[in-house]
This record gives structure tokens, C-alpha cells and sequence, in this order.
């Protein structure tokens, strides 16, 4: 079934209105290296940047509710560029109809992959009742993913955590997942951590509660059937290394987004790919013409400039990078010029002349 979808909204989207055609379903979905999705930081803005650096890593974008995606404005909320697939769009809600509709809507969209939030612990995500207080609830998840899996095609996944709470016995871990993989739910990206409902923030959620990749690693060796990709606390490729030797995939969030660069290797490393690495430089230019469409359609700079803050991270000239781009792009009137004179800065100067003579030439 061909499903077209017209990018509109041209304020808001920061793209050039390009038809999105997708005229087959995507039957299996590489997830051994995925960008985790991050509430106000994996918009589409940074989704099109991190391609600029990896072509094969699976995008997932911020959590949207399910009740946001049937009532607000979509393309606001869902539209992206044809250039992010493979991109999966994750969904937050508790009720198996409204989620199996969201669902249908993220599918005609052309997302490659629809994802079930069961890990935020924010009080916020817990006060609609999604996110990690969902693991106490294992048959409503499941509720939740066959309702979605029998509305859509592309396939239904599940990030969760190890636990809630007092919820931290491995058995309580292990029911869960055979619970909704009963369901259909072949596909758990698994953030190593239980989360704490109550007491601790978020951002402590993230940090306090210690890791235990040793249980992903031993659902995977109890669950051979189940694709499984960890979470947590994974900060370099090698550790990405170490963790797949265990588990079928890996997620990086943080690590990813501070420190960008990092990507630049993924394409080669994990999906035998024989394109030359990409240069800083190369990233950089690949977004102009992007920027210079949001700007031209009523988009500011910072939306963009923002995600490449990191790009020069521990690079010599990468303060005057961040600092050009800090003070220039936040003005109302800031161009694309912007972003070329922060490439000078941080190249030297070096690659506009390259560019010079090749121009010439």
C-alpha cells in the first residue's frame, strides 16, 4: 500500500515541502545502533543533523501522547524529512484504542517503526498514566501493543526499564517482558535501570539508580527469540563493543547529543558501510541548505544551531565555535552566515578556502 504524505506547514517544519513517498512497508528494522529519544532535545532539527553523520543509526523522535497526536497539529508534531528514515516514532499513552489509532496516524505519516514509552519516570508522564508506572501494569501493555500491532504494519516495539520501585525482583523483570512479548512484541529496548516513581527526579533517575546491564544480558541469553537492545549509561563505541557482544543492539542518548561527533563512525563500524567517515566540516555543510529553508519559511537559526553546539567538542578551536554560535544565532535576524563563519572558526579558515578552490577551479 503506497502511503504519500505532503510535507506541510513550512513554518514550523524547516523543510522544503518535499512529497514523502513510501511505497513499501518496512519488514525488518536494523536496531543495532539507535539514538535514544529525548523530550526537547531529539527534534527534527537534531534527527537531520545526526544523519548527517550516520545514515543507517535508528532515529526515534520525543515522545508524543497519544491523545496530542489524534487532537493536535501533526505536522507540528510529526512531520519530518524524508532523509531521517529509518526513523521511529515513540508514543506515550495507556489506552489500547487511542494508542492503535496514534499509531495509524504515525504509520501514515511513513515512520518506520512505532515505539510504546514504558521508562519515563517524570511526574508529568506518570500524572497521564504512561511512561514507567506502566511496568506495574504488564497485561494493559500488552493490551496496548496488540491493539497497535493489529491497526499497523510496521512494527510495534517496547522501551522499558528493569523495574520500579520495590518492583526490582528479576522475576517481576523477567513477567513483564513475557507478558507483552506474548502479545507480539518481538523488540525491547531496555534502559538498565529501574526507575524510582517516587523521590527521585527524572534527571536523578538518570544517574542514582545503579546499572545492571548483567540482566539485559541475561534476558537476552533466557529470551535468544527477542531482539534486545540496551540503554543506560553508554558514553563510547567501545563500550558499545562490549555490549554487543551480548545483546542485539545498542541505544545512546546523551553521549550522542554532547558530543555528536561520535556517530561520524557508527555507519562504518556497525553496518559495514564502505562511505568515507564524515568530516565535521561535512556535517556542518550538509545542514545549510536545510537551515536556509527553515529560515526562508519563518524558522529561526537557534532551532538548528542549538543540536551542534557539540560538534567541536574537544577540539581546539571548539569554544570558539560554541561561542560564535551561542552569541550570533540566538539574534532574530541570524542566517546561514552564521553557521559558515562558525565553520571558519573551527576549521582555521582551512575548509572555506578548500572550498574557494574548488569553486574556482
Amino acid at each position: 500500500m503506497a502511503i504519500s504524505h505532503r510535507l506541510g506547514s513550512l513554518s514550523n517544519s524547516g523543510w522544503d515541502g518535499l512529497t514523502l513517498e513510501k511505497t513499501s512497508k518496512m519488514k525488518h528494522l536494523s536496531h543495532r545502533f539507535c539514538i535514544a529519544p529525548m523530550m526537547d532535545w531529539t527534534d527534527r532539527h537534531c534527527r537531520m543533523f545526526h544523519r548527517q553523520l550516520s545514515r543507517h543509526a535508528l532515529l526515534y523522535t520525543e515522545m508524543v501522547t497519544a491523545e496530542a497526536v489524534i487532537h493536535g497539529k501533526r505536522e507540528r508534531l510529526l512531520g519530518f524529512s524524508s532523509r531521517e528514515h529509518p526513523i521511529a516514532l515513540q508514543l506515550g499513552g495507556a489506552e489500547p484504542q487511542r494508542l492503535a489509532e496514534a499509531a495509524s496516524i504515525g504509520e501514515a505519516f511513513g515512520y518506520d517503526e512505532i515505539n510504546l514509552n514504558v521508562g519515563c519516570p517524570s511526574d508529568r508522564v506518570q500524572e497521564g498514566r504512561f511512561g514507567a508506572c506502566l511496568m506495574a501494569e504488564p497485561d494493559l501493555v500488552a493490551g496496548c501493543v496488540a491493539a497497535m500491532q493489529a491497526r499497523v504494519e510496521i512494527p510495534v516495539t517496547v522501551k522499558c526499564r528493569i523495574g520500579i520501585d520495590d518492583q526490582d525482583a528479576e522475576a517481576d523483570f523477567q513477567r513483564f517482558i513475557e507478558t507483552v512479548a506474548e502479545a507480539g512484541c518481538r523488540t525491547f529496548i531496555v534502559h538498565a535501570r529501574k526507575a524510582w516513581l517516587r523521590g527521585l527526579s527524572p534527571k536523578e533517575n538518570r544517574e542514582v539508580p545503579p546499572l545492571d546491564y548483567a540482566r539485559v544480558y541475561r534476558l537476552k541469553a533466557a529470551r535468544p527469540d527477542l531482539e534486545i537492545i540496551v540503554n543506560g549509561g553508554i558514553e563510547t563505541l567501545e563500550a558499545c563493543d562490549i555490549h554487543l557482544q551480548h545483546v542485539d543492539g545498542v541505544m545512546l542518548g546523551r553521549a550522542a547529543y554532547h558530543d555528536p561527533y561520535v556517530l561520524a563512525e557508527v555507519d562504518r563500524r556497525y553496518f559495514d558501510s564502505a562511505a568515507a567517515v564524515p568530516s565535521r566540516a561535512d556535517a556542518l555543510t550538509g545542514m545549510l541548505e536545510y537551515a536556509e529553508a527553515h529560515i526562508a519559511h519563518g524558522g529561526r537559526l537557534s532551532n538548528i544551531t542549538r543540536h551542534v553546539l557539540g560538534l567541536y567538542h574537544g577540539r581546539p578551536r571548539g569554544r570558539l565555535f560554541r561561542r560564535h554560535l551561542s552569541e550570533r544565532a540566538v539574534r532574530p535576524d541570524a542566517g546561514v552566515d552564521v553557521l559558515k563563519d562558525a565553520l571558519a572558526l573551527a576549521e582555521g579558515g582551512a575548509h572555506m578556502e578548500r572550498q574557494g578552490a574548488a569553486a574556482a577551479e
